[in-house]
């Protein structure tokens, strides 16, 4: 069976490593993971999404903050702050860096970024084909108004920096519009027997990969099912802030808005089902009038056998609305 997922950093990465749980090692998985989140600091480029999936499934993940690498240690950042150096809101350690260092250099060097990600998964052994979702920089942008008037900062200083605080007033990825897919990601969503939304932030991760030209008119076209699993759990994000930017694209934070904001494929949309958590169990009816088959469930990734009964309730459903 072949397996893509759209996906952002921890939801996403979490949700792969319960699926890698329960696919037989002749399955293969495709990730096609956000690069909207990406950034230039200190002169290196710093993929969290990717690196987020990488690690986790590499086993070097830091499992209470679900980013950044385990037993880290932070003499560059201490040193970067003693000569008055910038910006001191976002963390990276002393083994993070070193990944950064390598794509830099890489990137540097005239390689894609797919080809880098596939470098240093080389390492990694994830046990997923891991694709940026386009080789060409693409940066998710947020509209605000603070103390300082209008502007627009990027996502991570708004997530970072300011931790949401103010409202969203759009969300702009700067640069999808002129993006192309990177190789092998339209045809791995054309050769796929299942195609999932992990419980990734529907704005700001996979609503990014889909923005890059070709890649929802793929999601769309493809004969394998479409499943998703709602992020939003009794009206709230279960980690993050995708109430926030839900609210900047007009879409309530609800298990049924969501599914209703990505839409039905028998209908112009992206999903053929939808999973929401038990709680949610009352939304079922309003996605299943909108074309959507919907089934209540657990949603709740507490450890990885909650989260690989999860990838298999989302598997079951894929095959009960295959067409």
């Amino acid at each position: 069976m072949r397996i893509v997922a759209l996906a952002g950093g921890i939801g996403g990465a979490r949700f792969l490593r319960g699926l890698k749980e329960i696919v037989s090692p002749a399955d293969e998985i495709t990730v096609i993971g956000n690069t909207g989140d990406d950034i230039h600091l200190f002169g290196l480029k710093v993929c969290p999404d990717l690196d987020t999936v990488m690690y986790t499934l590499g086993g070097g993940i830091h499992e209470e903050q679900g980013w950044g690498r385990a037993d880290e240690t932070w003499s560059i950042k201490n040193e970067m702050k003693a000569y008055g150096v910038g910006p001191e809101w976002f963390g990276l350690g002393d083994r993070d860096f070193a990944t950064h260092i390598v794509r830099t250099q890489m990137l540097g060097a005239g390689y894609p970024l797919s080809a880098v990600t596939e470098a240093l998964c080389d390492r990694w052994q994830p046990g997923v084909r891991l694709l940026p979702m386009s080789d060409d920089r693409v940066e998710t942008h947020v509209r605000i108004t603070d103390e300082q008037g209008p502007r627009v900062v990027h996502f991570q200083e708004y997530w970072v920096r300011l931790h949401a605080a103010v409202a969203a007033e759009a969300i702009v990825p700067v640069g999808a519009d002129t993006a192309k897919p990177a190789p092998g990601v339209l045809e791995a969503l054309a050769a796929a027997d299942v195609i999932l939304f992990p419980p990734s932030n529907p704005v700001v991760s996979i609503g990014t990969v889909l923005a890059v030209p070709g890649i929802r008119e793929a999601v769309r076209a493809a004969s394998a099912p479409v499943v998703g699993l709602s992020p939003i759990i009794g009206g709230a994000p279960v980690r993050g802030m995708a109430d926030k930017v839900l609210a900047a694209v007009g879409v309530e934070a609800t298990a049924d808005a969501v599914a209703l904001h990505y839409g039905a494929r028998a209908a112009e949309g992206l999903i053929d089902g939808w999973l929401v958590d038990t709680a949610d169990a009352g939304s079922v009816a309003a996605v299943e009038a909108a074309g959507i088959s919907c089934r209540a469930v657990p949603l709740l990734m507490t450890d990885t056998g909650a989260t690989a009964a999860m990838a298999r309730e989302a598997l079951t459903l894929a095959e009960s609305v295959r067409r």
